[in-house]
């Protein structure tokens, strides 16, 4: 009987815990929503620019401008980089931009020189910023890897999408926004 009371604290206590993830469990739609079209916080506090000079989103004003939140080890980001080289590639030509934001989890992330190297594994092409110290990360409010943020032409964030999926509403949003003056 004491051998099962020591197995039975940590089974209840164990269940208790299941039952309160699922009942804070977001909902499928909690992590891609439409954004109260606020002006975007632009990119100061970058430690380096890659695949480009510095931008401000004064020099985007007029396109529009796809966000991405990520770091290289991150397989969030890994499994989202694929659907963003396919709408880099089949909207730019029609005015969307792409900026990536490098916001590193751990240290070594942090290092130029794996950057440079990483963005060369994954063939990145657009501009990248390294935000070594979370500057923007913290002005944008952001809390995930991968986050995406899309900037309407007047500079506001008009959408938001946090982690994996739903790529197909991602892409309709950049659509819309392409086919808006």
């Amino acid at each position: 009987m004491a051998a099962l009371r020591g197995y039975a604290l940590p089974l209840l206590l164990g269940l208790l815990g299941g039952a309160v993830l699922l009942l804070a469990w977001p909902s499928p739609e909690a992590d891609a929503r439409p954004a109260q079209a606020v002006p975007a916080t632009g990119f100061d506090g970058g430690v380096r620019w890659h695949n480009s000079l510095p931008l401000t989103l004064k020099q985007l004003r007029g396109q529009v401008v796809l966000v991405e939140f990520w770091t290289y080890t991150c397989s969030n980001c890994l499994n989202v980089a694929p659907y963003v080289h396919q709408w880099h590639a089949r909207y730019a030509p029609q005015g969307l931009k792409v900026i990536g934001v490098h916001t590193p989890e751990f240290a070594h992330e942090g290092l130029p020189g794996n950057v440079r190297k990483a963005i060369a594994r994954l063939d990145i092409t657009w501009p990248v910023v390294q935000d070594n110290q979370y500057r923007i990360w913290n002005a944008w409010g952001n809390r995930f890897w991968a986050a995406l943020y899309l900037l309407d032409r007047q500079g506001r964030v008009v959408y938001r999408h946090d982690g994996e999926g739903d790529y197909a509403r991602t892409e309709s949003e950049i659509q819309r926004l392409l086919a808006s003056p």
